[in-house]
């Protein structure tokens, strides 16, 4: 639930059946896509609570890549197992996603904004150990917090 005092978020998932990899291992492709930005942008929902009420964050998704990669089972050691996939973590598949993004305040003043930004993490499995890895999209929500924290939180000087 988001606090009363929570900045508005406005987010558009562009052309996201060309995606580079929003692929799941073993259920539809629609369902499974449909699961994860909802999930992500739930996640950006409860981030955009930290920023004060006057304030909208707008993005515009336009790629997601996430972590790792999806393989048939029996290619990865797992038996002959038709039909089942198995998606795997590996150091060279790191998470991305290409958005714009603008802060606004309640005037419609541009706070902060960025055109097509590629966000990645390529050090995903040493920088994120963190409690919850085997929550759903853990790697890309941690590359998310990291970005909206480097982003949007000020630091103390």
């Amino acid at each position: 639930m988001t606090p009363a005092h929570a900045a508005e978020l406005k987010i558009t998932w562009e052309e996201p059946k060309s995606y580079t990899d929003v692929r799941p291992s073993n259920e539809s492709r629609v369902r499974f896509r449909e699961r994860t930005l909802e999930e992500l942008e739930s996640h950006l929902v409860e981030l955009a609570a930290t920023l004060p009420e006057s304030q909208t964050l707008t993005m515009v998704v336009t790629n997601i890549d996430l972590a790792g990669q999806v393989w048939p089972s029996q290619f990865v050691g797992f038996g002959n197992n038709m039909g089942q996939d198995v998606r795997v973590i590996q150091r060279v598949d790191i998470p991305r996603m290409t958005f714009s993004y603008s802060l606004t305040d309640s005037d419609g003043e541009v706070i902060k904004s960025e055109e097509e930004f590629s966000l990645k993490d390529m050090g995903f499995m040493d920088t994120n150990i963190r409690n919850n890895r085997n929550e759903n999209l853990f790697y890309e929500k941690a590359m998310l917090d990291d970005w909206f924290d480097d982003t949007f939180v000020e630091k103390e000087k």
